[in-house]
C-alpha cells in the first residue's frame, strides 16, 4: 500500500509578501514548515518547531536537504547552503543597526529564496506527493498579516515621533 500525502505550496510572491508583512515571523515559520515536510516524507524522529526556533544549528543542513531533494527531482539550478546561511544570519544581525537603518534586516529573506524556490521545484514534479498551490490565505498566514500591520503601525507611528 503506498501512502501519498497532499502537500501545498506557496507561491513566490506570496512568499515575499508573507515576509516582509510579518516582520520577519514568516520565515521562521517557513522553515518550520520545511522541517515538518521532510519529518513526514523521511519518517525523521525530528522536532521542526525546535529547529525553526534554533535555526541557527539547523539551517545548512536544511538547505542541503532542499538542495538534495531537487537535484533529485531535476532542479538544475545550484546553491552554497554555508553562503546563503552566512547572508541570511548576518542579514538578521542588522536588526541591531539603528534607526531606520534597522529596517534593512527586514531583507534576509532574500537568502531563503533560492532553497525555497527549489523545494517547490522538487515538490512540483515529485510523483510522491499530490501538489497544490496555496492560492488563498490561511488562517494563520492571516494572523501573520494582522500581527504584521500591528508591528508596521507602531514603526511608522515610532518613528514619526
Amino acid at each position: 500500500l503506498l501512502f501519498v500525502f497532499c502537500i501545498r505550496y506557496v507561491f513566490y510572491f506570496k512568499f515575499i509578501f508573507l515576509c516582509i508583512r510579518s516582520f520577519g515571523l514568516y520565515e521562521i515559520w517557513w522553515i518550520y514548515k520545511a522541517w515538518r515536510f521532510y519529518k513526514q516524507k523521511e519518517n525523521l524522529d525530528i522536532m521542526p518547531a525546535a529547529r525553526a526556533i534554533f535555526s541557527i544549528f539547523f539551517l545548512t543542513t536544511l538547505f542541503d536537504k532542499i538542495l538534495l531533494f531537487a537535484k533529485e527531482k531535476g532542479y538544475g539550478k545550484n546553491f552554497s547552503s554555508i553562503e546563503l546561511f552566512i547572508g541570511f544570519f548576518f542579514g538578521n544581525i542588522l536588526a541591531k543597526l539603528p534607526e531606520p537603518f534597522w529596517l534593512i534586516s527586514l531583507f534576509s529573506f532574500v537568502f531563503l529564496i533560492p532553497p525555497f524556490k527549489a523545494l517547490n521545484y522538487a515538490k512540483q514534479n515529485s510523483s510522491e506527493f499530490v501538489v497544490t498551490e496555496q492560492t488563498s490565505f490561511s488562517g494563520r498566514q492571516i494572523g501573520l498579516i494582522i500581527v504584521g500591520i500591528i508591528f508596521w503601525g507602531l514603526v511608522l507611528f515610532g518613528m514619526t515621533m
